[in-house]
């Protein structure tokens, strides 16, 4: 068997965005912090209008690996983005609070150490063997996004969104490049990965709903297919 190259993975850090996440974000983040080994947890806390950032702050009082920031307004994507920069890791993990699994987290670190050197490891709502159990509207939406992805932009992976692996020293100037919040954050980080010749490679997963969309359907389509647009129009003037 051949042994990996490029430098060994040593640490781990996990970001986890939270947007009203005061009845999951202890309990996510204890179980991230507890069930495997990382460095430390980075949880961003992004426009709350509950007990979350009373709750991230407790945390990072209470438990010895636990860093914590705010931002002001509701952003999904800005918040993995601030959380990615601020990870100290040799691999960063990204889990949302309702959606994490300590198996992916293990099986993508390892990945990551494999002889071809991936850069971002996926774990995959599409892929051969993966089981998608959220609502079927949701799963179209997902079918439907993955396409355009893959006709429109040459995406070469199944997937973008959801829990991923990086190996942080290559994929920190892609993340600086990043511009797009709210969905689009993983789907830009991906797409410039890619051009950029870096290693994405995608596992399959298992996804169960834990809790509902914060967001309609009707409304996320609507954003999704006006942010895909300015996306296309960002990463076609990068490229000329």
């Amino acid at each position: 068997m051949p042994e990996p190259v490029g430098p060994p993975i040593d640490s781990v850090s996990v970001v986890m965005a939270a947007y009203n996440e005061a009845d999951y974000l202890e309990h996510a983040v204890r179980a991230a912090r507890d069930g495997v080994d990382v460095r430390e947890v980075v949880v961003v806390e992004n426009g709350s209008t509950d007990g979350t950032p009373d709750v991230a702050r407790r945390l990072e009082r209470e438990l010895g690996n636990v860093r914590t920031a705010s931002l002001p307004d509701a952003d999904y994507g800005a918040a993995l983005r601030m959380g990615t920069l601020m990870a100290t890791g040799d691999a960063v993990v990204i889990f949302d609070v309702d959606y994490f699994d300590l198996s992916f987290l293990k099986k993508a670190v390892a990945r990551l150490q494999d002889p071809d050197l991936p850069a971002i490891v996926i774990g995959s709502k599409r892929a051969l063997g993966a089981r998608d159990e959220r609502p079927w509207p949701r799963r179209l939406i997902t079918t439907v996004f993955s396409m355009v992805l893959r006709r429109g932009f040459g995406l070469n992976v199944s997937d973008t969104h959801g829990m991923k692996a990086m190996r942080r020293e290559l994929v920190l100037p892609i993340v600086e490049q990043c511009r797009f919040g709210t969905d689009l954050f993983d789907t830009e980080l991906v797409l410039r990965a890619e051009a950029s010749g870096l290693g994405v490679v995608e596992i399959p997963v298992t996804v169960v709903e834990q809790r509902p969309s914060r967001t309609s359907i009707a409304r996320r389509a609507a954003r999704s297919i006006t942010g895909l647009l300015r996306l296309r129009i960002a990463l076609s003037r990068t490229r000329d």
